[in-house]
């Protein structure tokens, strides 16, 4: 009998959830498939289903979904609400599943995250959809689970970079960007990088009203960065959560900041040129 095979693709989710879907799934007898890195191929794939309102980051998913579809048994899909109170997620997290289920016609293999529904619970009754018992999945679930530290401080001065690790780490939309700033004399700290909980309270601190996981976080990383010279907000247009916190923050900061919003990643000079005269003010400060 051959394996299962189960499609992750490289979008959204994956930047949070990878590092503990390889380890679940090593201790199970499921082959694991990802979709390539992003690249205009995938993002005109996802152009085909995504409307207008679809911020650059969702079709970039949906692009990976479609390359996924025929390669694979079930491609995993988590339905993600909030991680408790006051932690509520983007609504296109919880929405993927629908999205998906009704934009192609494909098996999906889910599990549900929120504060109303337990995870080990939820991933035993994902479990029995491919035949894998309650036993096993108990015991890949104890084993997969880690604690994120923090990342290295540095003694040099720093450059922070606020946005989520589906945009930074995106082949085709966060990393042309880094690859500019790499060419500078300054460290690069992302946001992500820090102990999750200690952002989130520092976040909170920023934004008492903030109730959303992610931006949360993302803004806390600001007080937990040493040496901080400048700070870039990265996002993928339209974002709602982004557009609100970034310019939210931006307004109670006193360090120079450059805000990048990614539409359309064909040509990259304007940004560039950005980079260069925010670096010019930084070196000035």
């Amino acid at each position: 009998m051959s394996r299962i095979t189960i499609g992750i693709p490289k979008a959204l989710p994956y930047y949070y959830l990878n590092d503990f879907w390889e380890s679940f799934f090593s201790n199970l007898d499921v082959d694991l498939v990802y979709s390539c890195d992003t690249n205009n191929e995938i993002i005109e794939r996802g152009e085909r289903y995504a409307n207008d309102e679809m911020c650059l980051s969702l079709k970039v998913y949906l692009g990976h979904i479609d390359y996924l579809k025929d390669k694979c048994d079930y491609l995993l899909i988590p339905r993600i609400e909030d991680y408790g109170n006051r932690n509520q997620m983007c609504t296109n997290f919880l929405a993927l599943y629908d999205l998906v289920n009704n934009l192609f016609d494909v098996h999906i293999l889910n599990y549900n995250i929120s504060s109303k529904e337990d995870e080990l619970k939820s991933l035993i009754k994902m479990g029995e959809e491919i035949d894998i018992s309650e036993e096993d999945i108990k015991k890949a679930y104890k084993k997969s689970i880690k604690l994120k530290t923090d990342s290295k401080k540095s003694d040099q001065d720093n450059l922070l970079i606020v946005a989520h690790p589906y945009v930074v780490y995106d082949e085709s939309i966060g990393k042309p960007i880094i690859n500019m700033l790499n060419k500078y004399p300054y460290n690069i700290i992302y946001s992500d990088c820090f102990d999750a909980e200690k952002c989130n309270i520092n976040g909170s601190i920023l934004s008492p009203n903030l109730y959303w996981k992610y931006p949360k976080e993302n803004i806390g990383s600001i007080l937990m960065t040493p040496n901080l010279k400048g700070i870039i907000f990265l996002s993928s247009f339209p974002c709602a959560l982004d557009s609100l916190v970034n310019e939210y923050i931006i307004r109670k900061i006193d360090k120079p900041y450059l805000n990048i919003i990614i539409d359309n990643i064909d040509s990259l000079t304007g940004i560039e040129t950005r980079i260069e005269s925010f670096m010019d003010i930084v070196t000035q400060n």
